[in-house]
Parts: C-alpha cells; structure tokens; sequence
C-alpha cells in the first residue's frame, strides 16, 4: 500500500512513503460517519464512499437503501467504517455488496467488535482484514454488543 520516495529535508535527503494506491472510505450509514472525519486527517487524500445498510430489528438482517462510491473500487484500499461490529450482518453485507461492485482489497475498522461479529467475518469473508480498539463480551438477544455502547449511530447523532 506504499511507496518509498526520496524526500528532502531542510538537512538532508532520507527515505519517505507515499501512498500506492488510491483509498477509498466507504463509512457504513449512519453511523459510520463519526469515523469519516478522523480517517480523512490520518488520510487527507482518501476518496469517500457511502453504503446505507440498516438492521431489521426482527430478523437482525441488514437491509440496504444507498449506495454511493467513487469509481476504480478494484484498484483501490477500500476501507469499511462502522463503530460497531456486532452481529457482523451489515459487515458482511458490505463486504459482499462491494465485492459485487468490483472491490478487491477490503479492509473492516471498528472502534468495539462481538467475538460472533468476529467469527462471522471471519467465516464469510476471510480476506478482510479487521481492525478493531476492542473485543467486547458478547452480544445480547437483540444483537447488542455488551458491555457495549448501546447503538453508536444513535449516540454520535443524539437520536437516543
């Protein structure tokens, strides 16, 4: 994912790192946008997709209403966004809606992931790397994550 260049300095000239390849952000909605802003500082020129996918709260399946990328997603890093990685529904659901869309190279950062959410990635889509702050207990009979944060797109946007 990176190249070395030679930069200069105001000392010297020394080995450096650019990107390789275009990155692509594709934060799941709604919540997914509360890491936008924190990916796009760490990486100012990454292009940002949109995938709106949200849970049935009868069945835990994930429905999908949206859908927005930039072009070139099978020469790209395309990174998915969701802060929490419970039943690993939506996850995978991206995953494959991207895949469809041509993506080769995925990647998966969450800020709390289930050890199910986890299991089940890692099942359906092996390929992905995970990128995750912790793993949490377990998930409740709702698809919660415990201990857990609650639902994340409803803390970020005060919709509780």
């Amino acid at each position: 994912m990176l190249d070395e260049i030679e930069v200069e300095s105001p000392l010297e000239v020394t080995q450096g790192y650019k990107l390789s390849k275009q990155i692509v952000l594709v934060p799941v909605l709604r919540a997914g946008l509360s890491l936008v802003n924190s990916f796009i500082e760490m990486i100012p020129q990454a292009k940002v997709g949109h995938i709106g996918l949200q849970r049935d709260e009868e069945t835990l399946q994930p429905v999908d209403y949206y859908y927005k990328a930039p072009k070139h997603l099978d020469i790209s890093s395309v990174i998915i966004l969701d802060p929490m990685l419970a039943t690993g529904g939506s996850a995978s659901a991206a995953v494959k809606f991207l895949k469809d869309k041509g993506a080769r190279e995925l990647y998966m950062a969450s800020l709390i992931a289930s050890p199910e959410g986890v299991e089940r990635m890692e099942a359906e889509h092996p390929d992905v790397m995970i990128y995750t702050a912790t793993l949490d207990r377990e998930l409740n009979e709702n698809g919660y994550i415990l201990p857990g944060l609650g639902d994340a797109g409803d803390r970020t946007f005060g919709t509780l």
